[in-house]
């Protein structure tokens, strides 16, 4: 086993991991709530204004310095706006086409972005192993695609759009993850650069929002509030703290391992709250792509 194998198993890393696999497996059916009256992009700013002040609180709180200084606001602009505004309105969007538990599948290829900006960027070494475990994961996707196009009553442009929306933010989380695994962000305080990178997201949702929208929309249904703070507070705030110190601690490769249990925790939810159907062609899809992703993942060893 190598030093990462070992750190991965220690608790300070395995329980973050597994509490957020759970927390990200149940968000893509709470954002199903979400959307309606709120135009999404507003949505989405509320939910990073909370997600911002809680991140501002706790680095004031453990006493880590909000003075970041030029080129720590600049890093917080290059992966904030990314992360918490292009990432999260494609996601929302697509919501509005294909079920949460597709998008979550669909994500799941975040992987395949994340190496080829690594080895484009950071010089990460891409092997044989992780190729295959690519196109594997990608014939397994295509299979829901098919799957999908053949249940939904939606006309197959719809589920194209959901697709295409849902790729679209998995390149964006992309760019906001590989930048997580530079020297320059690996070597500032989480919480503070967490706090002015969603800052900067919600300044770019709001500046959207009210320039496409108009003012901003409240709805005032309970259920809406309920889950605009758990997504707010536990699924953004907790979840992100967490998933940087797993990077830190075992590198982006283990910290990836997320995105195997995620799609089948959120197809979970879809099949038990939007009569999600599990045909077998469903069934192969999923196993392909999480096969897929495994071996995928497992080439990464010795880069952790």
């Amino acid at each position: 086993m190598t030093d990462h194998d070992g750190a991965f198993l220690q608790p300070r890393v395995l329980i973050p991991f597994i509490v957020i696999t759970l927390i990200w497996g149940s968000t893509w059916i709470v954002i199903k709530d979400q959307l309606g009256t709120v135009p999404l992009t507003w949505s989405v700013t509320y939910r990073f204004i909370i997600a911002g002040a809680a991140m501002f609180a706790y680095a004031r709180l453990t006493g880590a310095s909000l003075r970041i200084g030029w080129e720590g606001h600049k890093l917080a602009a290059l992966f904030g706006i990314p992360q918490f505004f292009l990432n999260f309105n494609f996601v929302y969007a697509a919501e509005q086409h294909i079920t949460s538990g597709l998008v979550a599948v669909v994500f799941a290829l975040l992987l395949v972005p994340n190496t080829a900006l690594a080895w484009l960027f950071l010089k990460h070494r891409i092997t044989g192993r992780f190729l295959l475990g690519s196109v594997i994961a990608t014939a397994g996707v295509a299979l829901l695609f098919v799957q999908e196009m053949r249940a939904s009553t939606a006309a197959p442009a719809e589920v194209l759009l959901g697709i295409g929306l849902t790729l679209l933010g998995v390149l964006s989380a992309s760019v906001a993850n590989v930048m997580q695994a530079t020297e320059r962000l690996r070597v500032r305080p989480i919480s503070a650069m967490l706090a002015w990178g969603m800052a900067y997201g919600v300044l770019a949702n709001a500046l959207v929002a009210f320039g496409t929208y108009g003012p901003p929309v409240i709805e005032y249904r309970l259920g809406y509030w309920l889950g605009l703070l758990y997504l707010g507070l536990i699924a953004s705030a907790l979840a992100f703290t967490f998933y940087f110190s797993i990077v830190r601690a075992v590198g982006p490769g283990r910290a990836a391992y997320s995105s195997l249990l995620v799609p089948i925790i959120a197809m979970a939810f879809s099949t038990a709250f939007e009569d999600y159907r599990w045909s077998t062609l469903a069934v192969a899809g999923g196993v392909l792509a999480l096969a897929g992703l495994f071996i995928a993942l497992k080439a990464r060893r010795s880069g952790g």
